[in-house]
């Protein structure tokens, strides 16, 4: 009996979520499904993969050799799979501006792929924050961006999301809030919290919590999401965040839970952007192609 690449998938995604739910999610798919491929998976190799836990879902020490072994054969099934990308005879420079929390929590993936797809094409990324990104596309120092479109107002620069991230409450594993039913986001600003600058979250928070009667106890205000990781784990406040950005451990090795609010709040987009007029090279259109066909967005 052998396993499919269905279930190395859905293995990955909740051995990086620590949830079932959480994974679940960031495939868009049911939780009973994730939980079925996993058990279906562990009959396979014969072993327990995964601790349930009262918050979540630990590895084993099977499951963390097994996580090893699971990206190197996602690596490979996607060099397989995307041959026919590869275009060898792509050459010249292509300039591409980011911003911090793409730079850190999205783009190092798709720079590999992309330079094992383009071996001839020179690129160059730089980070910006979010002004100097659109400076620079209306002015061309950079050809194209990857950043939080759910940011952009400009409306001489066009943008394509991507993924969009959910946002959630984030609080160490013993918060008297995870036994909570429907936690609202006036609930969650009666914690102390940690408020996060970086990519404009600071004035992202400051949008939704308008809609309040609460005002926020913030006891810090940091630019490290490693900081706030830390600081909640270990029960200094809570936060929110979006998924791309969750890990469920601190550096320290505390664990940090995720509640999904009952108020509606945005997501973090993260995607393209472009001057509206500007004339896409075929570098720009290769890029472009690579992050349409990743995302299966529509050519």
């Amino acid at each position: 009996m052998s396993f499919s690449f269905r279930q190395v998938r859905y293995f990955i995604a909740t051995a990086e979520a620590g949830q079932v739910s959480l994974a679940a999610t960031n495939l868009a798919i049911s939780q009973s499904a994730v939980t079925a491929a996993i058990k279906e998976l562990e009959e396979t190799v014969g072993a327990s993969l995964f601790e349930r836990t009262q918050h979540g879902m630990e590895l084993t020490e099977g499951g963390r050799r097994f996580l090893s072994l699971a990206y190197e054969i996602l690596h490979k099934v996607d060099e397989a799979t995307q041959l026919k990308l590869v275009h060898r005879e792509m050459t010249g420079r292509l300039v591409i501006a980011a911003t911090y929390t793409v730079l850190g929590y999205f783009l190092p993936v798709h720079f590999e792929r992309l330079k094992r797809r383009f071996p001839d094409l020179d690129i160059k990324i730089f980070e910006l924050h979010r002004k100097s990104v659109e400076e620079g596309l209306l002015t061309n120092r950079y050809d194209i961006a990857v950043l939080l479109t759910s940011n952009i107002r400009h409306p001489d620069i066009v943008t394509e999301t991507l993924l969009s991230s959910q946002r959630r409450l984030w609080v160490h594993s013993r918060h008297h809030l995870l036994s909570s039913r429907g936690v609202t986001l006036e609930e969650a600003l009666g914690e102390n919290y940690i408020m996060l600058t970086v990519d404009e979250a600071s004035q992202t928070s400051l949008n939704f919590w308008s809609r309040t009667t609460r005002a926020p106890r913030i006891i810090l205000h940091t630019s490290s999401v490693e900081a706030v990781r830390s600081l909640v784990a270990n029960g200094q406040g809570v936060s929110i965040l979006s998924d791309m950005v969750h890990r469920p451990w601190s550096l320290e090795g505390r664990r940090i839970e995720t509640i999904t609010l009952q108020n509606p709040i945005p997501s973090m987009d993260v995607g393209l952007a472009w001057r509206r007029d500007v004339n896409f090279t075929p570098a720009m259109e290769a890029f472009r192609s690579y992050f349409r066909r990743t995302f299966d967005i529509p050519e």
